[in-house]
């Protein structure tokens, strides 16, 4: 019994990449990549109907800078309390 393969993004990108190129056939790719056409047509479509959200506003980088600086700051003084805390009783 056979392993199920797991491919990275970058993978998928690249065969989703020369699948929308149309300088070679599904067929073709499926045999270069060692995958069945199937697979690629499926990557392809789902490439195709998340392409809208390439160029949303309010990307992961943005959410991340909402975040509130005050908290974060008093998560490091309580991870140093506990730090010193476990330093003290470690000896």
């Amino acid at each position: 019994m056979s392993t199920r393969r797991k491919f990275s993004k970058e993978f998928k990108s690249k065969v989703v990449l020369e699948a929308l190129k149309e300088r070679t056939t599904i067929e073709q790719l499926a045999k270069k990549y060692e995958l069945q056409p199937s697979q690629i047509s499926l990557w392809k479509s789902q490439a195709l109907s998340n392409f809208g959200n390439v160029f949303q506003s309010g990307t992961s980088s943005e959410k991340e800078k909402s975040i509130d600086p005050d908290k974060l700051y008093a998560q490091i003084g309580q991870l140093k309390v506990e730090n010193d805390f476990l330093k003290k009783n470690l000896r």
